[in-house]
């Protein structure tokens, strides 16, 4: 019967070479499979512009993850609207916002806007007219002064009530809905239609003819010239202008976006805001709006629902506090005795409308239903629009930092020949006092290195993570710690050969000692890395987060590269006999030679000895 084969003394070594050589093979290849063979650069490093927010709030339960996700996608769609492109917006912490707009954007224009707290307000509506808005040429002969196919509403409320709140401001005809009451208070049917079905009231500025868009043209003079969009947007204006607004409403162009952007207005006061999006017709609307009836903060939840009893599609429920309750209950029993468009009710973010749906009566009891040909992300992004508007969230701005392309190229390159000069100095020290063991530490300091570099290239395209200069400053303070961890295994293994043990022995005596002495160091250093990952915020995060990263990787290093390596270097000639360029010379340590005697030694002379 065959005797079962021990396991040797110093363990299966290539082992463990073989699992981090398979890890580190498959890391560079998952880096160069996705294309990610770069790490993404922070904008001190590749340029731009770096804003850091911090929200504030009177109820400190407000400041919550969901909300703040909500505040970042708001923040996004602002950034995004400026035309600003693959700018980032995430949170760090549980209150910071970080604003990242790269090198090409408007820099100035994002650092003014992204903070500022999102302000919801609903109106009502005084007035309506196209922006931008030009009629094809007109025919040759004299058309009719009429304007016909416009759609218009029934006057009053026995017309048939229609889906409300498209979402977009968009004034496209939407089914009708039932008028049955619902537990979420009274649907569209019988409050919010929808604010495209306006009929076409006295225009003003049109010798008191009504006159509306038929086919997208107005009634030509009898020279048939073409008239300009301020003459079809003053022909086709429903409502009155108050005089107070007459210039300001006259001179608004909504085809431009730093004008749909800048509007603003007190709450108590008349203003003109222009439309969130542009209508079917591919043209913007610009409304005069009447003094805030109901505040944003007066929403208490708003939410996405699926309307499964009509079969309408997704809509969104609002739910409104004391305060709003009485005076939506009141505003809108006040719009429903109104003719079109002063019967319609604006949803107003950021002084750009949102929606303006019409309303066909009074809605009771703090909960509304706003309804429509909605898709579920449309719902989605209008409940947040709401909800968003209803936090007591106030960001302040804190660090703002912008940094040149040219300037950010040189703090690479400054920070790339920092890291390169202490590769060398550590490299020289090692072969230069440890001679063959340095080529060790060297190797170690290699794979550290492709480990390092292949995760953070993959956490770039991953999760978003950038590699700015205090990353950059964590990575080389990372080569003196594997430095180190080399460095406390070798003197151990040095202080047993010193005692006169053989090599082998000595490496597996000292691998004890100088573990639990590597352990409790990277242990002390990971741990102050993840202190200052938590406590801090902006750049120095980076700075912890890529110590924490080189600390964990040394661990590993050590435990399945260098310890396995030693050992299989030990039982090479070259090492075991403590050849001069091995680094582990006894002559060159010093080393005591192990004291032999056949002569038996007496029991008392050693008692005597030892006391």
């Amino acid at each position: 019967m065959a005797t079962p084969k021990s396991r040797p003394r110093d363990g299966y070594p290539g082992r463990a070479l073989a699992l981090i050589l398979v890890v580190t093979v498959g890391l560079v290849a998952l880096m160069f499979g996705t294309g990610n063979t770069k790490p993404r650069l922070g904008i001190d490093l590749a340029g731009g512009t770096s804003i850091t927010l911090t929200a504030k709030s009177k109820d400190p339960k407000a400041i919550t993850k969901a909300n703040m996700d909500i505040a970042v996608g708001i923040m996004e769609r602002r950034v995004n609207g400026m035309g600003v492109s693959e700018a980032e917006v995430q949170t760090q912490g549980s209150d910071t916002i970080i604003v990242n707009i790269p090198k090409g954007g408007d820099k100035q224009n994002a650092a003014d806007q992204v903070g500022t707290t999102a302000q919801l307000f609903f109106r009502p509506v005084l007035a309506v007219a196209p922006s931008g808005f030009t009629p094809p040429a007109p025919p040759t002969g004299t058309p009719s002064a009429g304007a016909s196919g416009t759609p218009s509403a029934a006057p009053s409320g026995s017309a048939t009530p229609t889906a409300g709140a498209s979402g977009s401001a968009s004034h496209a005809p939407t089914p009708s809905a039932s008028a049955s009451a619902t537990k979420q208070g009274r649907s569209v049917g019988e409050a919010l239609a929808a604010e495209g079905s306006t009929p076409s009231p006295a225009a003003t500025g049109v010798s008191g003819t009504p006159s509306a868009p038929a086919t997208g043209s107005a009634a030509p003079s009898a020279q048939a010239t073409q008239p300009s969009a301020a003459d079809v947007s003053a022909a086709m204006t429903q409502g009155t202008v108050p005089p107070e607004l007459a210039t300001a409403f006259a001179n608004l162009d909504c085809t431009k976006p730093e004008q749909r952007s800048t509007q603003t207005g007190a709450v108590d006061k008349a203003v003109v805001a222009c439309s969130q999006k542009p209508v079917k017709g591919g043209y913007y609307e610009k409304l005069a709006l009447g003094p805030v009836a109901v505040k944003g903060s007066d929403v208490s939840k708003a939410q996405p629902s699926l309307d499964t009893q009509t079969g309408a599609g997704w809509q969104v429920q609002l739910q409104f506090n004391g305060t709003g309750t009485d005076a939506f209950t009141k505003v809108t029993g006040q719009l429903a005795s109104q003719t079109p468009p002063n019967n319609q009710f604006a949803i107003v973010l950021d002084n750009q409308v949102v929606s303006h749906p019409q309303v066909n009566g009074p809605i009771p009891g703090g909960n509304a239903v706003i309804t429509g040909q909605f898709s579920q992300p449309e719902a989605q992004d209008l409940s947040n629009v709401l909800s968003y508007g209803a936090l007591p969230l106030e960001f302040s701005k804190g660090d703002v930092t912008t940094v040149s392309p040219a300037l950010g190229s040189d703090q690479l390159k400054a920070g790339l020949i920092a890291g390169a000069i202490g590769m060398l100095l550590v490299v020289a020290y090692s072969l230069v006092y440890y001679r063959g063991l340095g080529l060790v530490s060297i190797a170690g300091l290699l794979v550290s290195a492709a480990l390092t570099y292949s995760i953070m290239s993959l956490l770039g395209g991953g999760i978003g993570f950038a590699l700015n200069l205090p990353a950059v400053c964590g990575a080389i303070v990372a080569i003196g710690i594997t430095a180190d961890s080399f460095i406390v295994y070798f003197e151990r293994i040095r202080d047993e050969v010193r005692d006169g043990a053989p090599l082998r022995p000595a490496v597996q005596r000292a691998w004890p000692r100088a573990r639990r002495t590597i352990l409790v160091s990277d242990f002390v250093s990971f741990l102050c890395a993840a202190v200052l990952y938590v406590v801090s915020v902006g750049k120095v995060q980076g700075f912890a987060f890529t110590l924490g990263l080189t600390t964990a990787l040394d661990v590993v290093v050590i435990f399945l590269f260098t310890k396995p390596m030693i050992t299989l270097l030990a039982r090479r000639k070259f090492f075991s006999d403590g050849h001069p360029w091995s680094g582990l010379d006894p002559k060159r340590l010093g080393a005591r030679p192990p004291l032999r005697s056949t002569r038996r030694r007496n029991p008392s002379s050693a008692a005597v000895k030892e006391a």
